[in-house]
């Protein structure tokens, strides 16, 4: 089914893993959790209790790095019975640290996305996560100037997202959201009434995937690159 978007006047972008690379470095770390704690538990066991503690804590601490970094410790401390030492929290630590100091890497085709549909449209950067690491991100990446207006939201649900266009004044039959998730960037505007591409990242936190069931019905554009945007606009 074709998409109209003539009438498109306002489109957002999600940053992390549609912008630049971001979830490759969280699976990095977890493979070197799992070595720190390699003699107290198998990697698979490792593997699930720390997301379960990621999910338990997410109502206290939000999405980001600073986050897992202490997600990170606390399944340690659980896991190893409370044995293990100073030395591997204070690696845990170093694990974030370099995290929070990775280079951003911007996909494939986004500077050109970006520099085409700021001429017809305004953009906004709706992103999640830890304000003063989007903050960082977003300065090191060269984007910012693309961007109208910049919102680093608590959660990306049907009620974030509506708040945000009603203090923008933006209608959502107006407004199109491109991002990797379809939890966070796609399904959300789609109940709404807005518009939404997904353009898939190769790997997907687990907490951002989604059923057919929850897709099934629904309204929305997948591509493969990013620069296939400028076709459709």
């Amino acid at each position: 089914m074709e998409i109209d978007y003539n009438n498109i006047k306002v489109v957002g972008f999600d940053a992390d893993d549609t912008l630049w690379v971001n979830e490759t470095y969280f699976r990095e770390a977890e493979v070197a959790f799992g070595k720190l704690l390699s003699d107290y538990e198998t990697l698979n066991t490792i593997d699930q209790e720390l997301f379960k503690k990621e999910i338990y804590n997410l109502p206290l601490y939000g999405y980001g790095v600073k986050a897992f970094m202490l997600s990170m410790i606390e399944s340690a401390l659980e896991q190893s019975n409370y044995n293990i030492s100073a030395k591997s929290i204070e690696a845990i630590l170093e694990i974030g640290k370099d995290m929070l100091n990775k280079p951003v890497e911007l996909l494939d085709g986004v500077q050109e996305v970006l520099e085409s549909l700021s001429k017809k449209y305004r953009l906004i950067l709706a992103t999640k996560g830890d304000l003063l690491d989007q903050e960082r991100k977003l300065e090191k990446s060269g984007l910012a100037k693309y961007f109208h207006h910049i919102e680093v939201l608590s959660d990306k649900k049907e009620t974030n997202y509506s708040n945000l266009l009603n203090h923008l004044d933006i209608k959502p039959s107006q407004f199109l959201m491109i991002g990797n998730s379809l939890k966070s960037d796609v399904l959300p505007l789609v109940h709404i009434g807005a518009h939404a591409i997904h353009v898939p990242f190769h790997t997907t936190w687990a907490h951002e995937q989604v059923t057919e069931k929850e897709t099934n019905g629904k309204t929305y554009k997948t591509i493969s690159s990013l620069k296939e945007v400028i076709d459709l606009l």
